[in-house]
Formats: structure tokens, sequence, C-alpha cells
């Protein structure tokens, strides 16, 4: 069973996607409501679904809340839509995935946005990638690699407990 709760957004072209309330091990966002896109999935909505193995995204999702994906432990892997653009703080904190490969179009990894993912060893930055801001990576103590360009903006303290190789 899965059941979702939509807002229209303030362009009142597309919808923010509120609330889940399910028990399946794969999530399948739905592309369209009302006849018109899903862009956002909003603050918390998957937060401690220890259930979810798997997330399927539309295309058309551009931006993923805060707490998103906060304490999903069974949540490994996950295949973020090319037409992300934006991940809010904490998005992924406390979950299991163990490697991720950012899209291009997203520029910035803002604070905490991994917090505490433990199993987390390996992130790809896509050729958008612009900054890594503070605390970004806090608490990855299995992180090995960071893979971003040479133009990429790091905070001094965006892997505060850990010493990931890094590769540029």
């Amino acid at each position: 069973m899965q059941e979702f709760e939509f807002q229209i957004n303030y362009d009142e072209k597309s919808y923010t996607l509120r609330k889940y309330k399910g028990d399946e091990k794969v999530v399948i966002i739905p592309e369209m409501y009302g006849g018109k896109p899903v862009t956002i999935l909003f603050d918390g909505i998957f937060a401690g679904h220890d259930e979810i193995c798997s997330i399927i995204f539309p295309d058309a999702v551009t931006d993923l809340g805060e707490f998103v994906f906060d304490g999903c432990s069974n949540l490994k892997h996950i295949e973020l839509p090319k037409s992300l653009r934006s991940l809010w703080g904490y998005t992924f904190a406390r979950s299991a995935i163990e490697e991720i490969t950012l899209p291009d179009g997203v520029s910035i990894i803002p604070p905490y946005a991994f917090k505490d993912c433990k199993a987390l060893k390996k992130v790809v930055c896509g050729s958008g990638m612009r900054k890594i801001k503070s605390w970004a990576f806090g608490g990855c103590n299995s992180l090995e690699e960071v893979i971003y360009g040479p133009e990429v903006e790091v905070s001094k303290d965006a892997f505060e407990s850990n010493e990931a190789i890094l590769r540029i």
C-alpha cells in the first residue's frame, strides 16, 4: 500500500509530494498529479521507513527536502533523477546509502546532507557541482572517496569526522 498527499506549488504548474503512508519495499514516486508534474519531495517524507529498499523517481523531480531519507536503514542504493537540481540539509541523514552519484544539475551539497551515513563509502559529484558545504559528510566514518571537479569549493570542515580520500 502506498498513499501520497500532494500540495500545489507556488508556481501552480507543479506539485510537492508532502506525505507518504505505506509499507512497501519499493516506493514509486508518481510522475504527475492533477495533470501536473511532481517536482519536490518535502521534508521528512520517508523518514524512519525501515522497510524502504528502493525509490523510483520520475524525471520531473527537481528538489529533495530536509530529512527526506532520514533513518531509512535499508536504503543502500538510490538512483537520483537527472532532473534533480537541489538537495536541502540532512536529505540523506542516517540512511544506509553506500554509494551515490549526484546528477549534473546539483551544484551544492548543503550542510549535513549525508550526516551520519555510516555505510557511505563513495560519492561521485556531477559536472555541475560547485560547492561542498560545512559538515556535509559529518559522521560518515566509512567514507573512502568523494569525486568532484577542480572548480569545486570545498569547505574546510565538510568532512568533519573522517579522513576521506578525495579525488579531483
